[in-house]
């Protein structure tokens, strides 16, 4: 599928097929949503995948738990056969940037001295690689937030305590399914996005 074609085509799918996917289909999607921009090349952005029924559902009993699921609008998100934690480690940034050749930006004595914390706009980049992928390889996703879950969901999954869930993602074969929310919500026209500034004084 041509790039432009998956990014109109990519939207959010709420409903999934149980039909497992296959580890090494999974995998080269994963491979190819990595080889977005990184600052620095620290490449930072790992992955968590939960693809089998035990490990989804614990995932689903943590952040759902039953009491929750019976006025949850959508159930059959709960049948995605995969789930992808998208994770970053914001130290890495700290600890590339101590190195020789970055010395001279300044950005490696803490997290605070990062005006723009980039390990989010890499992790950002990532995601969206992920998401355009699978719609090309003929696949559905829905991206959604841990939230006040992260600490939870970490200590069940092993991941360390020096890095952070940017987003879970469920991956599988897409069933028809209504359009959330806000799905009506228009797009601010183009000239209100685009702005280009006079010339410089």
């Amino acid at each position: 599928m041509e790039l432009q074609r998956a990014m109109a085509k990519r939207r959010m799918v709420r409903s999934f097929a149980a039909t497992p996917i296959e580890r090494s289909r999974l995998d080269r999607l994963l491979d190819r949503s990595r080889r977005g921009p990184s600052a620095g090349n620290t490449s930072a952005v790992s992955f968590v995948v939960l693809d089998e029924p035990t490990l989804t559902t614990a995932y689903w009993d943590l952040t759902l738990p039953e009491p929750k699921r019976s006025s949850f609008r959508w159930t059959q998100l709960l049948d995605a056969p995969a789930i992808v934690l998208v994770l970053t480690r914001p130290l890495s940034y700290v600890e590339r940037y101590a190195e020789r050749d970055k010395g001279r930006a300044g950005l490696g004595d803490d997290l605070d001295g990062w005006p723009v914390p980039f390990w989010w706009v890499d992790a950002g980049a990532v995601v969206q690689n992920l998401l355009l992928s699978v719609v090309d390889d003929g696949l559905g996703a829905c991206l959604f937030g841990v939230f006040d879950h992260e600490e939870a969901v970490k200590e069940r999954f092993r991941i360390g305590a020096d890095e952070r869930i940017v987003a879970a993602i469920a991956v599988g074969e897409p069933l028809p399914d209504e359009p959330g929310r806000s799905a009506g919500r228009p797009r601010p026209p183009l000239n209100e996005v685009i702005r280009r500034p006079g010339p410089a004084v």
